[in-house]
């Protein structure tokens, strides 16, 4: 028999209270859960700054190393946010590395940086939205496989970022983008990038557990036919969500813009395969259904942390990749044993 659900579970975002974003098994004094997850991630991420700070403690522990690592997480992390939206809805997006290439390249042509800092960052915006938009409607209006519909567009907006650059590094001139990267313009040692990586990750938690828009995300994802007939516009959905995706794309090429001092058409390989990996060891479903923000920062942390450590210990990339792949691995059995004891 079904037991009735709890005060905590009527005011879940969604339908079925198994399925809550960032869902989890009690509950701080403040009212924000606490999800075994996280805590798992959490353990993980000490377990590595413990090796980080044993093997190399004082380039590791260093201010300036872990402002590196932070930084460096904020612009796979804004990605990462948007990912998790699509992959709770059920849908993929292979096209996010290609579409932070094609927003910095078109933002930083010399024709851009004409306009000043507000000219590239309109540009790396709009061309992230617009990207988007062609991936929504491939996918919402025109029927297409996110899969494939991603696919392409990886394909196209790689092209069009290497035609735009013509294989060549593009610079950046514009002052007061370049100074937003330099020390005198962190805020109480926090680097800018950070502040923003925090605001868009406050944002998506905000907009994923206690909206409508949240609500119907998490619909879409655990059963589109049910939704469509509890009076969602499951297209429409969609549709956004792939504009939401695309809107994380232009502001991270943004950023890291601000972190290079350039555009170039290789900028954000893989970071389609780090952003995936991330929101799934986090505790996203990939079937779509459930999603959490906290768990994919936490993943962006993890694999941030893994590269840092592996770097400052001068270890084969081929390593590093092992153990990334371990890494996600334990988290999927994890998550399905979580799921099977969920369930009795």
């Amino acid at each position: 028999m079904t037991q009735p659900a709890s005060p905590a579970q009527q005011d879940a975002p969604i339908i079925d209270p198994k399925s809550t974003p960032d869902s989890g098994g009690w509950r701080r004094p403040l009212g924000l859960r606490l999800d075994v997850r996280n805590l798992s991630l959490l353990g993980v991420l000490a377990v590595l700054i413990a090796v980080g700070g044993i093997t190399k403690p004082d380039a590791f522990l260093a201010t300036s190393n872990l402002q590196l690592v932070l930084t460096q997480a904020s612009v796979i992390g804004v990605v990462t946010v948007g990912m998790t939206f699509v992959i709770t809805s059920g849908g993929i997006d292979l096209s996010v590395g290609a579409i932070v290439a094609l927003s910095s390249v078109w933002a930083t042509t010399l024709a851009t940086q004409e306009y000043g800092f507000a000219g590239i960052l309109f540009t790396a915006v709009i061309v992230g939205l617009g990207c988007g938009l062609v991936n929504g409607m491939l996918i919402a209006y025109g029927g297409m496989v996110p899969f494939i519909a991603t696919l392409a567009m990886l394909a196209s907006a790689r092209g069009l970022a290497l035609q735009i650059t013509d294989g060549k590094t593009q610079m950046v001139t514009v002052n007061s983008v370049l100074d937003l990267g330099v020390r005198d313009a962190y805020i109480l040692g926090i680097p800018p990038l950070v502040l923003v990586f925090a605001a868009v990750t406050v944002v998506g938690w905000l907009l994923l557990n206690r909206t409508t828009f949240g609500r119907r995300t998490v619909a879409v994802g655990g059963n589109a036919e049910a939704a469509r007939l509890a009076g969602i516009d499951v297209r429409r959905q969609r549709l956004y969500l792939y504009l939401l995706s695309g809107l994380c794309c232009g502001i991270a090429a943004f950023m890291l813009i601000v972190l290079a001092g350039s555009g170039q058409n290789t900028n954000g390989n893989l970071y389609e395969l780090d952003a995936i990996a991330a929101a799934i060891i986090g505790g996203t479903l990939l079937s779509g259904g459930r999603g959490t923000i906290v768990g994919s920062v936490l993943g962006v942390l993890v694999f941030t942390t893994i590269t840092n450590i592996f770097a400052l210990n001068n270890l084969e990339s081929a390593v590093q990749q092992i153990a990334k792949g371990a890494i996600i691995v334990a988290a999927v059995l994890v998550q399905h044993r979580t799921l099977r004891g969920s369930d009795h």
